[in-house]
């Protein structure tokens, strides 16, 4: 039986790659999670409910940047470490980078620690569409070398990488970063504009838009990630490779916010403000190094996506 960590497991991406890997009988998921207080915990308690049931899974609720914690009881052999924990978020990242610096990157340092000596030869990290920065060479692929990050937080993901590519060299470890590019969906983070929206709508309250509304985001459904990630755990092919998980279709903040309307049946009261610092303009991923690879192709078109997630909320009432 294979057996497998997933950092981050509680979280609004974890949570739904562990339902996708306890479909598998023959996987073991170890959770490993501190539940962080960046959202409230009973979300991410909520997320994990199902998981609490099945035999092949077990929850660790430790800090990823205890490394004597984690090496104490974890097992001695995994197949593969998935990490996705993580301190989310450019804007917040600019009023606290320590912490940033902290969890992302000695965090990541730790779990590599914790593959070398659990004899772990797959890792997988999860990036960010962030590390390229203001960049208008779009689509934005892999092989762009000059990042041009403007937050700490895209500054720790580029430090998770090259973290990986030390470890992949020295210690013969398979290492994979995946770039994911806004994703959105079910148990999304109660923070990210998509959710905000839809609550602020449905109860009535003004919606604050930074800019005019022409910022753009590749905003990706999350079985879509998903399923790239899945793959990414079976590729092999180099020690070491960088892949973006978009949907290579920008939406415009604008364009978002009348899908939203749309699908509730509601209009936003809207409230113009001048842009954040550490926002881009805009991102758009080149997914033809993933397609072509990994097999990697997203379905979910976005109004489906703003569907299946309002009708989450529903039930979260």
């Amino acid at each position: 039986m294979k057996k497998i960590i997933v950092s981050g497991g509680a979280g609004f991406i974890g949570s739904h790659l562990v339902d996708a890997l306890l479909k598998n009988p023959n996987l073991q998921v170890t959770c490993i999670d501190n539940f962080d207080s960046f959202y409230h915990e009973s979300l991410k308690r909520k997320n994990i409910e199902n998981h609490l049931t099945n035999t092949n899974y077990r929850l660790i609720e430790a800090d990823i940047c205890d490394f004597q914690f984690l090496n104490e009881h974890l097992d001695n052999h995994y197949d593969c470490i998935i990490h996705l924990a993580a301190k989310a978020g450019v804007r917040p990242s600019l009023e606290d980078p320590l912490d940033y610096q902290r969890v992302n990157v000695v965090g990541t340092q730790s779990m590599l620690e914790i593959a070398r000596n659990k004899s772990v030869k797959k890792f997988v990290f999860a990036s960010s569409s962030s590390v390229y920065g203001i960049n208008e060479n779009f689509p934005w692929s892999e092989d762009i070398f000059d990042l041009k990050p403007i937050s700490p937080y895209a500054s720790s993901k580029i430090a998770g990488e090259w973290l990986g590519k030390c470890y992949s060299e020295v210690y013969k470890m398979s290492f994979t970063a995946l770039r994911f590019f806004t994703v959105y969906g079910p148990r999304q983070r109660p923070d990210l504009a998509i959710n905000k929206f839809v609550s602020l709508i449905q109860n009535n309250k003004p919606i604050t838009l930074f800019g005019n509304g022409s910022t753009s985001r590749d905003y990706t459904f999350i079985d879509d990630v998903i399923q790239g990630i899945l793959k990414a755990i079976e590729y092999n092919d180099k020690m070491f490779d960088i892949f973006n998980l978009g949907n290579s279709y920008p939406i415009q903040l604008s364009e978002m916010l009348l899908t939203i309307e749309a699908a509730i049946g509601e209009k936003a009261k809207i409230i113009y403000e001048p842009d954040q610092v550490g926002d881009v303009p805009a991102t758009l991923a080149d997914i033809s190094k993933s397609h072509k690879i990994l097999g990697y192709q997203p379905t979910t078109s976005f109004m489906s996506g703003i569907e299946q997630f309002i009708k989450w909320r529903a039930h979260q009432e």
